[in-house]
């Protein structure tokens, strides 16, 4: 594998071997001792699989305390996928960094502790995994405004063939940078 690093500090893009014929495809989408080697996580305690239909916009999720270490990817269509640094210590705090991820480019997304993460799905039925290092609490559970204008993300709407994001009353309800619990990691 791969480990590209991203412009936020310890978040990365991980380009597996795929290894392809006629018959298909196989690639080694985790692996303890290379993840260790490359200075991620070598350890994950939950594993998650969402479905999304076209427009659908999921996040900006964090939890905190408790904060979760994830790695994403797709198995079904298409994500446009973004993280935003919450960590105060860090020099990239506030700032975003976006990627398309897709069934067919099998990128992953290291996204560390710290960090809020979303995604918009770019085609019906698309399917988004992620391993996460700390399990799911919903009592720590926080949401940054998906579309706050001190971060600024840049999603890719114009692909979304005239459909309006749809979000959750969760999504609805995210806070500002300036409001939401930040990280001292």
């Amino acid at each position: 594998m791969e480990v590209i690093p991203t412009p936020l500090a310890g978040a990365a893009v991980i380009e597996p071997r795929v290894f392809g014929d006629e018959r298909g495809f196989f690639f080694e989408s985790w692996n303890a001792s290379a993840f260790e080697a490359a200075g991620l996580p070598p350890s994950f305690v939950q594993d998650n699989h969402s479905r999304s239909q076209k427009g659908v916009l999921r996040g900006m999720h964090f939890q905190q305390p408790e904060a979760q270490g994830k790695l994403v990817r797709v198995v079904a269509g298409a994500v446009w996928d973004a993280i935003v640094d919450l960590r105060r210590s860090s020099p990239t705090f506030g700032q975003w960094y976006g990627l398309e991820l897709t069934a067919k480019n099998k990128r992953m997304l290291w996204v560390p502790q710290g960090f809020a993460h979303g995604f918009l799905a770019l085609a019906d039925g698309t399917e988004f995994l992620y391993k996460c290092t700390t399990p799911y609490a919903p009592e720590h559970e926080h949401c940054l405004a998906w579309n706050d204008p001190a971060v600024g993300i840049d999603w890719p709407l114009d692909r979304l063939d005239d459909i309006a994001p749809q979000l959750s009353a969760k999504d609805q309800a995210g806070l500002s940078l300036s409001d939401v619990p930040t990280f001292d990691i």
